[in-house]
């Protein structure tokens, strides 16, 4: 019997997920504690973070200043869901269990 193999990278591509446009959940749902510019305290959950523009991009993406926590959050199917109000819905989740 043989078993067919799929390199890892052919697995990563098949399970990647990017941001949607305009959504910018992981960026006011989630409280962030650490400093952000121009937010020297982080920011309560809920709260905009001052770096999203106008189509909720964040202005300091790649950037050093970007806060670890932000750099660490990756889109996934769990966290982004299918639209919007669901990505909402689970970081408000993550943020209530947390705070717990």
């Amino acid at each position: 019997m043989s078993i067919d193999l799929i390199p890892i990278h052919a697995i990563n591509v098949l399970h990647t997920v990017t941001c949607r446009a305009g959504c910018g959940a992981c960026c006011i749902a989630p409280s962030i504690s650490s400093a952000i510019p121009d937010m020297p305290n982080g920011k309560p959950a809920g709260v905009r973070c001052v770096q999203l523009n106008d189509l909720n991009q964040c202005q300091i993406f790649g950037l050093p200043s970007r806060p670890l926590v932000c750099a660490s959050l990756m889109p996934s199917l769990e966290m982004c869901g299918d639209s919007n109000d669901a990505a909402f819905n689970y970081l408000e989740y993550l943020e209530a269990e947390t705070s717990c």
